[in-house]
């Protein structure tokens, strides 16, 4: 982990079970979190909501970290 990353909680209800296409409306963006931990509580609150859709898939995402312009 960068110090400094921000992590997010990504995902929705998706099209098929290839999980390729969100269904039109559902994206849904949870963060920024200043640590794993933080967003790994979120993924597990978002995704118990939704674990009686077959459907709808929840990832973390870290956004890479940048560094300050000279």
């Amino acid at each position: 982990m960068s110090k400094g990353s921000n992590f997010w909680v990504i995902g929705g209800e998706f099209g098929s079970m290839n999980f390729h296409k969100l269904v039109e409306g559902s994206a849904q963006v949870k963060g920024p979190f200043k640590s794993r931990k933080e967003a790994e509580d979120c993924w597990r609150e978002v995704s118990e909501e939704n674990r009686h859709k077959a459907g709808v898939r929840f990832s973390i995402v870290e956004e890479p970290h940048r560094a300050p312009a000279a």
